[in-house]
């Protein structure tokens, strides 16, 4: 791994290490001693340096992984002791800490689970994929996924997945990426008495054998149970009441929310105890749905394992460990990771804000030489004198010309435009002086939307926004629906194994 050379010496940060010069070679990613499994230990390190694995290696490590994906069922079948780990998000240096043996547990002495949404939303979801790719290589009976409902060719084009595989490599790495993400697994029993899905359950799901008709090997629909064991969510009440059985779920935009009368039964008809699933953040890492009483075991356990999400939720990540059918939940904190610009960004895209507000200001002095502070706003007392000014030359014109109702006109087309360059200038001048906090809040905003008159509020309205865990989840509900946006759903076709292999 040769890191970048500094010829001349003049690198600013001393302290911080330039990262690999070329991708990660061959012999060492697929060592001769490891039996043409990748070096995940020297992978990791790789990429936590900012490295890069070539391309070839890359369809190499995915088209391996894909024949042990393709040969498991629907349904997983899992004992303990195992480690539950929900929503990654692209959040990879996150990811490193969740593998310590203090948090999750090393990868070589413990079972994981994880329950889908690895990618999108953070900017190292290729990292994440590699990492965890090469890690199932190593360790294939005691690492399995399930599909989230960001594994999917619709929300990774309206994220920033799509746009991180064209950053990072190209279109054909991207389809190969999606192609392998339909492979996926659905669900998990564990120890006989949990179910673990992404989402949640469905008025389609009466038992564990519906879950295992399904033909998964393609893009995930827009309803039915294939879809609902992606995207529903337990309704957001503490004894889980609801009008009806099923809820439509206006939040997601597709999918339902159940209560605790839907999971009770599900729960009952399948001898099962409680339903652990992923999908939704929350602050501190995890929820318990205790929709039976506080003192019963809760009927759904949400978790989430990506701490301070989108870099503005300010949330800890947590993961379910299960041994010797006992239950505990492991939080952490997030890590730092190197900084990028939002959406892979180049320098020149970012800097024509600040090359905006020089020509609003060269704009606005010419339209207004009596300004004499540049960064005051227009007053009225400056308007009224304008506005005289413009009258005596409007009183002038009319003794030659008879045209007194054009200079009128005139004169409020020439207040409009100071008054709209004027605003432009506040918007310009919030713009620069708080790009880093806009550019936190846009992180929970990938459509690349912020909240409406944001930027005229000014910096106080911008930090507000960034207070708290409900605001940033507030702000980011929009980005939780589905998109409406027709994505060609183009999926490998893979004919489905015969058999169900239970693990």
């Amino acid at each position: 791994m040769d890191l970048l050379k500094d010829p001349v010496n003049d690198r600013q940060v001393k302290t911080l290490k330039p990262p690999p010069h070329r991708p990660l070679s061959r012999n060492l990613m697929f060592p001769d001693k490891l039996k043409n499994k990748p070096d995940w230990k020297l992978l990791r390190d790789h990429l936590q340096k900012e490295g890069r694995i070539a391309k070839e290696d890359l369809f190499k490590l995915v088209a391996d992984c894909n024949k042990l994906l393709k040969n498991e069922g629907n349904v997983l079948y899992l004992q303990d002791p195992l480690t539950v780990v929900g929503d990654i998000h692209g959040q990879y240096y996150d990811l490193l800490k969740l593998l310590e043996p203090k948090v999750g547990g090393n990868p070589e002495n413990t079972k994981y689970l994880f329950l889908g949404d690895f990618v999108d939303r953070g900017s190292y979801s290729i990292e994440v994929i590699i990492l965890m790719y090469a890690i199932k290589l190593n360790f294939q009976n005691s690492v399995y996924f399930l599909r989230g409902n960001h594994e999917c060719r619709q929300l990774t084009a309206f994220f920033n997945f799509k746009e991180e595989c064209l950053y990072k490599y190209d279109q054909e790495t991207y389809e190969m990426l999606m192609d392998s993400f339909d492979l996926f697994p659905l669900a998990c029993i564990i120890n006989s008495k949990f179910i673990a899905i992404h989402g949640g359950i469905s008025p389609d799901l009466k038992s564990i054998e519906d879950i295992k008709k399904i033909e998964r090997y393609h893009e995930p629909p827009r309803q039915g149970l294939f879809c609902d064991l992606l995207w529903s969510d337990p309704v957001d009440q503490e004894q889980g009441h609801l009008d009806t059985a099923w809820k439509s779920n206006e939040v997601r935009g597709c999918s339902w929310f159940f209560g605790g009368e839907s999971a009770n039964k599900f729960l009952q008809r399948n001898n099962l105890i409680s339903i652990i699933r992923a999908h939704e953040a929350q602050l501190d890492g995890y929820r318990m749905h205790r929709w039976n009483g506080g003192q019963d075991f809760p009927v759904v356990i949400t978790i989430f394992s990506a701490p301070n999400y989108c870099d503005v939720y300010n949330n800890r990540g947590a993961v379910i460990k299960f041994e010797n059918n006992t239950l505990n939940i492991q939080q952490y904190q997030y890590t730092p990771h190197p900084y990028l610009l939002p959406n892979f960004m180049d320098i020149f895209t970012w800097s024509i804000p600040f090359v905006a507000e020089k020509i609003t200001e060269m704009l606005y002095h010419i339209l207004q030489t009596d300004i004499q502070d540049d960064d005051e706003q227009i007053s009225e007392s400056d308007i009224q004198q304008f506005k005289q000014l413009t009258k005596q030359a409007g009183l002038q014109k009319q003794s030659t010309t008879g045209s007194s109702q054009g200079a009128q006109k005139n004169t409020e087309k020439l207040k409009n435009k100071i008054k709209f360059v004027s605003t432009m200038m506040k918007m310009q001048r919030t713009l620069r002086e708080e790009r880093e906090s806009i550019i936190q809040l846009k992180g929970a905003c990938p459509d690349k939307r912020l909240p409406r008159g944001i930027l005229m509020k000014g910096k106080d309205a911008i930090n507000d926004q960034l207070a708290d865990f409900n605001t940033a989840k507030s702000v980011d509900l929009i980005n939780e629906k589905m998109p409406y946006a027709q994505i060609p759903q183009e999926s490998i076709q893979i004919k489905k194994p015969s058999t169900q292999r239970k693990k």
